[in-house]
């Protein structure tokens, strides 16, 4: 019997855990420079969203084609 993977394309148990450990470890004031630049990157876009459109949203983000690496260059970290 053939096990399936419960996580994304290029994830795993250990990216993960390296994910979660960075964010509970992050302290209120690196979260906040963090947030803060998110905003200001001319290559990202913040919209209010109507609550009942999150799932159509959602099911176009995961329709496109992203990079498993994405998260990683976001955060500036290596998983």
């Amino acid at each position: 019997m053939t096990q399936l993977n419960k996580y994304p394309a290029g994830w795993d148990e250990d990216r993960v855990k390296n994910v979660l450990n960075y964010y509970e470890s992050q302290s209120i004031e690196d979260a906040v420079v963090e947030d803060e630049a998110a905003y200001e990157d001319d290559n990202q876009t913040f919209m209010k969203i109507p609550n009942d459109l999150i799932p159509v949203l959602r099911q176009l983000i995961a329709q496109k084609d992203v990079s498993s690496n994405r998260l990683d260059s976001m955060i500036g970290i290596n998983l």
